[in-house]
């Protein structure tokens, strides 16, 4: 059945904003979004009333662990990383994702809808992330794409799994030399693999191999976990020597390097920003970070982190970081289309506009306002949360209920 948000704010992200504005959905796909008297309602649709509400895109959580890192399930689901080796570039998130834990649920709550779920920071080479929606029995029903990049950490995390182990790499420039030798290696696998495509001779595959030689031929962006200058650095380095496609996660120290970020068009994911100073590389950390790379020039997305930061105080960090000093259309785009565009999904999800899917999230007021809630959340078209103002709860779909 088609479906019609009228008379609400519609907040489209790739155009002006809309007063009384129409979202017209069915099939899982928006047809049309304009002003009342341009959209026709057509007889017959189900017409929901956003009259003083705002209706915005779901939002897009470029970095988070949901169904990896499962809350309040301890080691049982604790599958973020595998760490027992360096390099495990052949693992996948979409083979952990428990479509059960909590998180999926406080996402909605949060007008979360889709969200990148990355292996953990424990191993240089964490493995491959994968993009889905939050809502659905099985991962593969929400899957929205996968692979859609590869994970790499540098900095204190791997250097202290693997130093604690008394096994390299233990500092830094083991590291660095962990990520040069499985690049290398996968450069000389391609050369052996082609050659043997080209000659029709049997040639033995590696998982480790193909999936960094994806990393080599541009297929898949790197998400380089780096949280302070000297580490962000060295990210910038590694990649101008193996010419691969970086993504900048965290950059907690990255405002200090705006310009050169700026200059190689390197889009950063930012955050978690609300957390405390726990270790060195997080002295830095500010709430001005957001605004300053905005202003730069730098294409930013604002992250959670999930678990570290609940899912659903994400529009909480951007109406934070908008109180010092980013732009409000920024930040919004910043949970948005930028990282839809950053993680190659804005094909899908990011916006309001015909063709995309239909995640609308209707908004009791400006979602920047830390008093407005989401109080409707439509998935690929289905409503599956709402939010109940008589007992003050929201109320989630049960995707497992087929009634």
């Amino acid at each position: 059945m088609i479906t019609a948000v009228t008379g609400g704010y519609v907040v489209p992200i790739d155009g002006p904003p809309i007063q009384g504005g129409t979202v017209l959905f069915d099939n899982g796909k928006i047809l049309a979004v304009g002003p009342a008297d341009e959209v026709t309602v057509p007889d017959g649709a189900e017409v929901v009333d956003a009259a003083g509400s705002w209706v915005l895109p779901g939002f897009v959580e470029a970095h988070g662990h949901l169904g990896v890192h499962e809350e309040a399930e301890g080691w049982a689901g604790q599958d973020t990383n595998e760490m027992t080796d360096p390099n495990t570039a052949r693992v996948k998130a979409i083979d952990a994702i428990n479509p059960a834990d909590e998180g999926f649920r406080d996402a909605l709550a949060g007008g979360v809808t889709s969200v990148v779920i990355k292996p953990g920071s424990g191993n240089v080479i964490g493995g491959q992330t994968v993009a889905v929606k939050v809502w659905g029995r099985t991962v593969d029903e929400m899957l929205l794409r996968d692979p859609v990049s590869m994970k790499s950490a540098l900095g204190e995390n791997p250097k202290r799994v693997y130093g604690d182990k008394k096994v390299m790499p233990s500092t830094r420039l083991g590291v660095a030399a962990i990520i040069r030798e499985a690049l290398t290696k996968a450069q000389d696998y391609k050369a052996r693999r082609d050659h043997a495509h080209a000659e029709n001779t049997p040639f033995e595959r590696d998982l480790t191999h193909e999936a960094l030689v994806r990393v080599l031929d541009g297929d898949l962006p790197w998400c380089q976990h780096a949280h302070r200058a000297d580490d962000i650095a060295t990210a910038l380095r590694l990649a101008d020597e193996f010419g691969y496609r970086l993504v900048l996660n965290h950059g907690t120290e990255a405002h200090l390097l705006a310009d050169l970020i700026a200059e190689r068009d390197i889009p950063v994911v930012i955050g978690p920003l609300f957390t405390s100073r726990v270790k060195v590389e997080l002295r830095q950390r500010t709430l001005r970070n957001p605004g300053i790379l905005a202003r730069a020039g730098v294409r930013i997305a604002i992250t959670t982190d999930h678990p570290v930061v609940p899912i659903n105080f994400l529009v909480h960090q951007v109406t934070l970081a908008v109180k010092e000093g980013l732009d409000p259309e920024v930040g919004l785009r910043a949970i948005t289309a930028n990282p839809a565009a950053m993680m190659g999904i804005d094909d899908r999800v990011g916006a309001l506009k015909p063709g995309l899917d239909a995640d609308v999230v209707i908004w009791s007021g400006d979602p920047l306002d830390v008093m407005s809630r989401a109080t409707r959340v439509f998935v690929n078209g289905q409503q599956v949360y709402t939010f109940n103002a008589e007992t003050g709860l929201g109320e989630t779909e049960d995707p497992y209920y087929r009634g």
